[in-house]
């Protein structure tokens, strides 16, 4: 099959089941797998021109809604955080979007900005893992679990109960245990991850997770969610403001390449929504380490690429 835009040939069934395969896993921390599916793209299939940042946030447009259905379905969706991820999130896209077409068209130049992000991201996701710490609400949920597997009673799950959102602060439970973080504090993230997740195609998903649990100290099983909606929201966005630049920038090819990403993402929503569900049942050092060793991998490739 040819996609004109990304200017490439190949089987129709090598995307979705690409996207299949990292979104099972990356789903269970929140992320679409949109920052791992770009690598695969640019170094596998050569796809390196701006278009291939929106091509991949048509990808999380089609994708996430299954997840979140599944976060949802299970009470699991923190909406407050959710909406104060999307307002952060949002103008940074838009800035990011705006960047990468005017200061990184070149290839090799913004294969070296994606090896710094990856890099980041992978130093954080070992971070996290070294303290191999959970939260009491995590251990009662990860207890729960286990008890309802045995007794073959796994639906009904209770959910998180928000306490206080206003402009000074966010305040939830989560089984008994309650978590408060600054509205400021999250607003301010989001908005620097936006522009890292405009620039790179992400939606930042891959960022705003790792930050969440390891600074604000909030459980993996209520921003999982939360993150992946974010993502959702911002990536609309982004597809947009790239496909109303794309007519300024005719010596470039800036619009997504629609077909390309719709097949990544029919791959990515079954991924996604099989990997929420499976993410209570699924030990979570196990998939942060395979992560954790991609993302190296590719960070390593693409920045030894630029300075040899």
């Amino acid at each position: 099959m040819y996609f004109p835009t990304a200017n490439l040939e190949i089987s129709w069934y090598i995307p979705p089941l690409v996207a299949f395969g990292i979104s099972f896993f990356t789903s269970m921390g929140g992320v679409s797998g949109a920052f791992l599916l770009l690598p695969f793209q640019m170094s596998i299939l050569g796809y390196t021109s701006p278009s291939v940042s929106a091509t991949n946030q048509v990808f999380n447009i089609v994708a996430i809604p299954s997840g979140v259905y599944r976060y949802w379905k299970e009470g699991r969706m923190v909406w407050p955080l959710t909406l104060l991820v999307i307002l952060g999130t949002l103008p940074g896209v838009f800035l990011g979007a705006i960047i990468r077409v005017i200061y990184l068209p070149d290839p090799r130049n913004f294969k070296f900005f994606a090896g710094l992000v990856l890099a980041y991201i992978g130093l954080k996701m070992v971070k996290e893992l070294n303290k191999q710490k959970l939260s009491t609400s995590e251990k009662k949920f990860e207890n729960l679990v286990r008890s309802l597997k045995e007794k073959s009673q796994r639906k009904n799950l209770p959910g998180t109960k928000v306490i206080a959102f206003n402009w000074k602060k966010l305040a939830y439970s989560f089984y008994g245990e309650e978590f408060e973080v600054s509205f400021w504090g999250i607003f301010t993230l989001t908005f620097v991850v936006g522009i890292i997740g405009g620039i790179y195609g992400i939606g930042g998903g891959a960022i705003i997770a790792p930050f969440l649990v390891t600074f604000f100290e909030l459980p993996v099983y209520t921003i999982a969610g939360a993150a992946l909606m974010g993502t959702f929201v911002t990536s609309i966005a982004g597809v947009i403001f790239y496909q109303l630049l794309a007519p300024f920038y005719p010596h470039l090819s800036v619009a997504p390449d629609w077909r390309l990403g719709l097949l990544f993402g029919l791959g990515g929503m079954a991924g996604i929504y099989l990997g929420a569900r499976c993410q209570k049942y699924i030990p979570a050092k196990f998939i942060k380490i395979i992560l954790i060793l991609t993302i190296f991998i590719t960070s390593l490739k693409y920045i030894l690429n630029f300075l040899i």
